[in-house]
């Protein structure tokens, strides 16, 4: 198994899993590759570090007073430090797939079942679905709170 770091054209970071290089760039030129944050096809393949299992590896030998004192860093023990970028979009895909667990899809009937909610002719449900911009002003005009959350290709269905 081949775990690649992967870019796509708007600069979202995310890892892919490929049987091998060949499988990789097969899928690639397929377009079947696509970024979990903004549904990017457009992916490119990004330096990265070998994974090395050190499961049998002997524990370091203890360090000098003097030379622990120059291995202080401001970071936690064993934090790794992760760009704020990287922190945000795991974060949001965090709360999507929150979102997704959480809520009816009801799709295009989406303005129709928000007011059926809103003036109570059935029980209240968290729901989600597709409107048009039109309908989104005119929910918000009825004083019925939506909001557009774009949700990247791939969270929309079963993950694999």
């Amino acid at each position: 198994m081949k775990v690649l770091n992967l870019q796509c054209e708007a600069g979202h970071g995310f890892e892919g899993w490929f049987g091998s290089e060949a499988d990789f760039v097969d899928q690639q030129q397929r377009d079947l590759i696509a970024c979990p944050v903004c549904g990017g096809s457009q992916v490119q393949r990004m330096p990265s570090a070998p994974r090395l299992n050190l499961s049998g590896a002997r524990e370091p030998a203890p360090a000098t007073a003097k030379s622990s004192a120059a291995a202080v860093s401001p970071t936690p023990a064993g934090a790794a430090q992760v760009p704020a970028r990287q922190l945000a979009e795991a974060a949001y895909l965090q709360a999507v797939r929150h979102l997704l667990r959480n809520t009816e899809d009801v799709g295009p009937r989406f303005a129709e079942e928000a007011r059926r909610i809103h003036y109570g002719e059935v029980e209240h449900r968290h729901i989600r679905g597709q409107t048009s911009s039109d309908e989104v002003r005119e929910l918000h005009d009825e004083g019925i709170e939506v909001f557009n959350l774009p949700i990247p290709a791939g969270l929309d269905g079963p993950l694999q």
